[in-house]
């Protein structure tokens, strides 16, 4: 009985956090050469409504909300660390700090931060971790697919962008700035 009511509070706290939180979430681009991010990161998953395993669950269900907005706290100083200060090894050390490399937008920036460090290795390893923990994460979806061009690999961007189209369609701002990237000749040598 009491393991229900406690569950139950937490349907409904996290059902107010989902219903207090913006109607809409800007995408980011690593795009070419247009204005840097909002300043407002997308909130990341903290793995409510997210698929996970019983183990997932089981250590989510541990965490109080301070953990969840210390969490979020230091996401979006990473995320400024990022695209506001272009610091991208501090960056990598401030999300690895938060210790949820299997959350998909964390391990998501970690590969974009490797890849404008220029280690494709690395990076190629966390875009995968990223769509491993979420197959529609549509921002990992782009940003693979400009590495994909930067190592010369158009058919393989194509198919991350039949991928993006397959989950926002066409209009969304991912699928339109890695199809920019993708009509671009290639050998020009542009970096996104």
């Amino acid at each position: 009985m009491m393991k229900s009511a406690i569950k139950l509070a937490t349907l409904a706290m996290f059902s107010t956090v989902l219903i207090a939180s913006p109607p809409s979430i800007p995408a980011f681009a690593a795009g070419g050469g247009g204005d840097p991010p909002s300043a407002n990161p997308p909130p990341p998953n903290t793995g409510a409504g997210a698929k996970s395993s019983s183990k997932a669950k089981k250590k989510t269900n541990k965490q109080s909300s301070a953990d969840d907005a210390a969490f979020r706290q230091g996401y979006r100083a990473a995320h400024a660390t990022i695209y506001e200060r272009q610091d991208y090894a501090d960056a990598i050390t401030q999300l690895k700090a938060l210790g949820r490399d299997d959350n998909a937008n964390v391990a998501n920036l970690i590969g974009y931060s490797y890849r404008k460090l220029g280690d494709y290795r690395l990076s190629q390893t966390w875009y995968e971790r990223a769509l491993k923990a979420d197959p529609k994460h549509v921002l990992t979806w782009q940003y693979y697919g400009l590495w994909q061009i930067e190592q010369g690999n158009r058919d393989q961007a194509s198919y991350h962008l039949t991928r993006i189209a397959a989950i926002c369609g066409t209009g969304c701002e991912e699928y339109r700035s890695l199809a920019s990237a993708l009509e671009k000749p290639p050998g020009t040598g542009l970096v996104y």
